[in-house]
């Protein structure tokens, strides 16, 4: 199954793929709201998360992730579009976004343009 394998350690937060993703789903605009794959900061570490599935029930068993060391709240790196997080959804229609690895067949842009090597494209 093909897929986007992130490597935390190497993200330097440039956005560059919310960038690429908000263009290749909306021409000629820059919009990372509707962008598939969002950055997120958590203290000193950026987090890329791609969009998943959508499920309307608000997750029960939060946890924390450790990452080098540090403790994360887990729902920083859940690719769920849920009704606790307003990320993954278009914003004016409120419908969830979800990674389609940029067509058929996939060549994910979000990939192409990652300079640090903290997005790869694994099948």
């Amino acid at each position: 199954m093909a897929r986007i394998k992130i490597d935390y350690d190497k993200c330097t937060g440039c956005r560059l793929c919310e960038l690429i993703c908000s263009l290749q789903h909306i021409e000629n605009t820059f919009n990372p709201k509707r962008s598939r794959i969002g950055v997120f900061i958590e203290g000193d570490t950026f987090f890329p998360v791609i969009a998943g599935p959508y499920t309307d029930a608000e997750c029960t068993a939060k946890t924390s992730v450790s990452i080098g060391g540090k403790e994360y709240d887990s729902c920083v790196l859940c690719r769920a579009s849920c009704p606790a997080k307003p990320i993954f959804k278009e914003p004016d229609t409120g419908i969830p976004l979800k990674c389609d690895f940029c067509g058929q067949p996939p060549d994910p842009q979000c990939v192409k343009v990652c300079l640090s090597g903290a997005l790869t494209f694994v099948e």
